[in-house]
């Protein structure tokens, strides 16, 4: 596959990923739960609120995810890592039916601004990709493990009566684990405090952000 083929290609899991299209190819971690009706009638107006505002912002997640590493396959260097990141990828469009799911479910919607937060990671994949393959796996390692510490807040702030959003963070932080440790398996690169602590504070703005808008 030619370089400009991977593009379009690219360019078109964008468009599908912004316009809500995606399906999930393993069952919802849900599914198994009570209150699968729209409104969660087992939650109260302000427990919604507050599931809708953590999901919304999980859901953001998996849309820098998408972006991530869609733009790491792009400037992946060997076929070996191109065909992880594309593996990853698709797990983690699991985690953005699953969350996009669960906003509809609860009533509320996703952020205002996903365009924004999908171009951002694509450019900070893009940068991720070109430093060399080491330190490509290297950010995924540090991007998995700083979602994994985020879904575990998500685990204690969300309502105990949310056994459906509940559900789908325990099962997302486990794939999170799973996509870091395979990185690491695969020759990451640890990256240097400061770039660590940077993607640290930017993804702080993005959660907070997303949080309300």
């Amino acid at each position: 596959m030619s370089s400009l083929d991977r593009f379009i290609i690219s360019a078109d899991h964008a468009l599908r990923t912004l316009a809500g299209a995606v399906h999930a190819a393993r069952p919802n971690p849900a599914d198994g739960t009570p209150a699968r009706a729209a409104a969660a009638p087992e939650l109260d107006a302000e427990e919604r609120r507050l599931s809708g505002a953590l999901m919304r912002v999980n859901h953001v997640g998996e849309i820098c995810a998408q972006a991530l590493y869609q733009a790491q396959a792009l400037t992946a260097r060997s076929p070996e890592l191109r065909a992880q990141m594309v593996a990853a990828a698709r797990e983690e469009t699991d985690h953005l039916a699953w969350t996009q799911q669960r906003l509809q479910e609860l009533g509320d919607r996703p952020s205002l601004l996903n365009p924004v937060w999908y171009a951002g990671a694509f450019g900070i994949g893009l940068l991720a990709g070109r430093a060399g393959d080491r330190t490509s796996l290297g950010f995924v390692v540090e991007t998995e493990r700083q979602v994994e510490q985020h879904l575990a807040g998500h685990l204690d702030r969300l309502p105990a009566a949310d056994t459906r959003s509940r559900a789908i963070v325990q099962r997302m932080a486990e794939d999170e684990r799973q996509h870091a440790d395979a990185a690491l398996d695969a020759g990451a690169a640890e990256l240097p405090w400061p770039v660590r602590w940077a993607m640290r504070a930017v993804a702080k703005v993005m959660t907070t952000t997303a949080h309300r808008v």
